[in-house]
C-alpha cells in the first residue's frame, strides 16, 4: 500500500488481558480508513473503553499488532508512543476537562504547551481550531459561561489544534441534552466531510447511526 491508501489504524490480533486473568479484548482485527467516520458501538462492559485507551495509546496490548498510521507502537519506548500520541491522536471525552480560570482561547491554545509550539503560534492556531468549530465569538469567554455543547466544541477544538491523523471521542454526547447533542455531531459530520478521520465510541444507537461504518464489540471480541 502506498501512505495515501494505507489505513491509519490497522490491529491484527490485539489483545488485551488483565492481572487475575480478566480478558478485555480478544483476537481484534480493525482498520480504520483515511478520512472515515467509525463508530465503535457496545454495552458497558463490552471492551469500549479498552479499546479506546488502546487505539489512544494510553495502554498497550497484550498480544498482537498495531499499526498507526504506518508506524508499529509495539516496538516503540514509552516517550517514543507519547510523542506519537501528541502528535497524531486528539481526543474527546464526555466531560469536557476545562479550565474554568482560563479563556476560551488559552483552554485550547495551552494543549500544544507541552510539544514546544511557540507562544503566538499556540494562540493563532487556536484561533483557527475554534472558527473551524463555529465558536470565533466566544473566544474570551470563560468555559463556566458556555453551553454543554458550547463546551463541548472548545474541547474538540482542543482536539484538533494539533492537527491529528486520528480523532479519538468517547461518549462525546453523553452530559448533553438532545439538542446540543445533534450540534456536535453536526460537527463530527463537517469535520469528516473535511477528511478528518473518526473513531466515536458510544452506546448511543443514534450516535452510530450518524456514522459512515459501525463496528459492534461484545465481550471483548468485535462482531461484523
Amino acid at each position: 500500500m502506498t501512505p495515501a491508501t494505507e489505513p491509519i489504524v490497522t490491529l491484527r490480533g490485539v489483545s488485551r488481558e488483565y492481572t487475575g486473568g480478566v480478558v478485555a479484548l480478544r483476537d481484534v482485527d480493525l482498520d480504520i480508513r483515511r478520512g472515515e467516520l467509525v463508530a465503535i458501538v457496545g454495552p458497558s462492559g463490552s471492551g469500549k473503553s479498552t479499546l479506546l485507551h488502546l487505539l489512544g495509546l494510553l495502554d498497550n496490548p497484550t498480544g498482537g499488532v498495531y499499526r498507526l498510521d504506518g508506524v508499529d507502537t509495539m516496538s516503540l519506548r514509552e516517550r517514543r508512543r507519547a510523542v506519537l500520541r501528541g502528535e497524531r491522536i486528539g481526543f474527546v471525552f464526555q466531560s469536557f476537562h476545562l479550565l474554568e480560570h482560563r479563556t476560551v482561547l488559552e483552554n485550547v491554545a495551552l494543549s500544544m504547551v507541552y510539544v514546544g509550539v511557540p507562544r503566538r503560534e499556540r494562540l493563532t492556531r487556536a484561533r483557527i481550531a475554534l472558527e473551524r468549530v463555529g465558536l470565533a465569538h466566544r473566544m474570551e469567554f470563560a468555559p463556566t459561561t458556555l453551553s454543554g455543547g458550547e463546551r463541548q466544541r472548545v474541547a474538540i477544538a482542543r482536539a484538533l489544534v494539533a492537527e491529528p491523523s486520528l480523532l479519538l471521542a468517547d461518549e462525546p454526547t453523553g452530559n448533553l441534552d438532545s439538542a446540543n447533542a445533534e450540534a456536535i455531531l453536526d460537527v463530527f459530520d463537517e469535520l469528516h466531510q473535511e477528511g478528518m478521520t473518526l473513531a466515536v465510541i458510544t452506546h448511543d444507537d443514534h450516535v452510530s447511526s450518524r456514522a459512515q461504518r459501525q463496528v459492534r464489540i461484545v465481550d471483548g471480541t468485535l462482531q461484523w
